[in-house]
């Protein structure tokens, strides 16, 4: 397995936690970014989450998006909202969105940050 290669920065947002992650797009390091969101949400916990994802390369099959929804399943991103940005295209993150909705997590994708806070402060004020 590949090395993970990211930077993720944390902070307080009016809805919940916002991260923003870059760095090479690959299944190891989208799995490990994610796990690093959990280990956060342990420390603090939210009613919501909005990921700025500006991970750059070949974006990530419809069975990776899967194993990682399925490696997520019964942890806390189960309570919460997640608005997950790719303000450079979504390319296939779309498989995440439905992935997640299937394993009964509230998530969507955008590509406007500003549209995601919309739909993050729906049903969270």
């Amino acid at each position: 397995m590949a090395q993970a290669s990211f930077q993720i920065v944390f902070s307080t947002h009016p809805f919940g936690l916002k991260a923003r992650v870059r760095g090479e797009a690959t299944f190891e390091s989208t799995v490990a970014y994610w796990y690093a969101i959990v280990a956060e949400l342990d420390k603090r916990p939210s009613a919501g989450l909005l990921l700025i994802d500006e991970m750059t390369g070949a974006p990530l099959s419809e069975e990776h998006w899967r194993q990682l929804v399925e490696m997520m399943k019964g942890g806390p991103l189960e309570r919460l909202r997640i608005a997950h940005v790719k303000p450079m295209g979504l390319e296939r993150i779309e498989y995440c969105e439905i992935f997640a909705l299937e394993a009964g997590m509230h998530a969507r994708v955008f590509t406007d940050e500003a549209e995601a806070v919309m739909w993050l402060r729906h049903g969270l004020s």
